[in-house]
């Protein structure tokens, strides 16, 4: 590209010297030899009003007095008066000449030549002028074709790299301009095509990520249940774990979809109306042979009969985050209290653990924090699955520790009860 641009001014250039530079060399020399006949011609008639005068005052007229009035190194004039022999003035040039006569008023006539040399070598000096204008033009043509070359191939090599990192897989924008408006339009739709890449590249990350986290729960709740079919003969445990393993297959079909569903539309929700109750029930009965397992224990307690807005799923999901985060990094007895505050049902989860350390507490919802060599995603997951419906998911102390789930409630004429309840165990 760069020879090209080089080429081709180039050729513009040369163009414009061969139609003007031989146009303005025949009109130099045209006006050098108009100019040198003018001369011969007015030199001549000066000699003729010296003689004129003269002979008026009938003074001599010869050589010696009109040596004076020539310029002898470049004209050659003969003067012819009538009765007289010719006076010539010079040396007589050999060759082409220049040639004007001039009358005069006493009969006499005035002949001036001049050699033409003289205006071959003006002429020559005017190209030698116009040669070297037209080779100054030439190198400061290239001089700029070159910058200007460089000027737009550098940055459609840079462009062409941009696209091929995009290409391999590094979406990184680079945020470079070049100051001309069709390059930098270029590159403004480069550096957008990079960062929406960017961007669904990270949420690609995060879905996978997210469903590893995710699905990591109801598998394996899914198979303590086929766990405890194989150890049993009795066909109503066996019935009664299959129910079970029944219901967390449907869990995991449904945490699928709402990943899948966030992965398209974060703010996508189906939230209806549902029965709290139901959900902690479901929790509990999951996570128990998982505390037991542990010599623990999982309680709940509160209001009973709280009806929430919001998407059953993702609430169970929150919860599941939550308690298998005391789980693993909480101690004692894990404790769900249900309670209401203005318009919001609140599930709160504590334990009777160490608490979240001091230096996490504002960042324990951040992706990758993690105080005890975890993944870091939980939380996170949790806090987006509440707001996804919503809600939101509050720490609202660290030692110990407590988490609130908050939820939209149902209007008071529907809800069917809100009475204190005894801790079920």
């Amino acid at each position: 590209m760069r020879r090209r641009l080089i080429q081709s001014t180039l050729a513009v250039v040369l163009v414009v010297i061969a139609v003007f530079g031989v146009s303005l060399v025949i009109v130099e020399t045209r006006t050098i030899s108009n100019s040198a006949q003018e001369r011969v011609e007015s030199e001549a008639v000066r000699l003729a009003s010296i003689v004129d005068s003269r002979l008026f005052v009938a003074q001599q007229v010869d050589a010696e007095v009109l040596r004076k009035q020539v310029t002898q190194d470049r004209y050659y004039a003969v003067i012819r008066i009538p009765g007289e022999q010719p006076i010539e003035v010079g040396s007589k040039p050999s060759g082409d000449v220049i040639t004007a006569t001039a009358p005069g008023e006493e009969g006499e006539t005035v002949t001036v030549q001049e050699p033409r040399s003289s205006v071959t070598r003006e002429v020559g000096r005017t190209l030698l002028i116009i040669g070297l204008v037209a080779l100054l033009a030439v190198v400061a043509a290239v001089l700029l074709a070159v910058r200007q070359a460089n000027r737009l191939a550098s940055p459609l090599t840079d462009l062409a790299e941009t696209a091929e990192r995009l290409g391999s897989g590094d979406p990184r924008p680079r945020h470079k301009r070049y100051g001309v408006p069709e390059l930098d339009r270029v590159a403004d739709v480069l550096d957008g095509s990079a960062e929406r890449i960017a961007r669904m590249l990270t949420a690609e990350r995060r879905l996978a990520a997210d469903a590893s986290h995710q699905l990591r729960t109801p598998l394996t709740a899914l198979s303590m249940r086929l766990e405890e079919i194989t150890l049993t003969d009795d066909p109503d445990t066996v019935k009664d774990e299959a129910t079970i393993a029944l219901t967390q297959v449907e869990r995991l079909t449904d945490v699928v979809e709402r990943l899948l569903t966030n992965s398209r539309d974060p703010r996508t929700g189906s939230a209806v109306t549902f029965d709290l109750d139901e959900v902690i029930q479901q929790q509990l009965a999951e996570w128990r042979p998982a505390y037991r397992s542990a010599g623990r224990a999982i309680v709940s307690s509160g209001k009973r009969h709280l009806e929430a807005v919001g998407t059953p799923g993702a609430v169970a999901q929150v919860l599941a985050a939550l308690i298998e985060n005391s789980l693993m990094h909480g101690g004692g007895t894990v404790a769900l209290r249900t309670r209401v505050t203005g318009n919001q049902a609140v599930i709160e989860v504590t334990d009777e653990g160490p608490g979240v350390p001091a230096d996490l507490g504002a960042r324990i919802f951040e992706r990758a924090i993690s105080g005890r060599n975890s993944t870091g995603i939980g939380l996170a997951v949790a806090r987006d699955l509440a707001e996804a419906d919503g809600g939101r998911l509050e720490m609202l102390q660290t030692k110990p520790p407590v988490f609130a789930l908050f939820l939209s409630r149902t209007p008071v004429g529907k809800s069917r009860g809100g009475a204190d309840e005894p801790m079920i165990r």
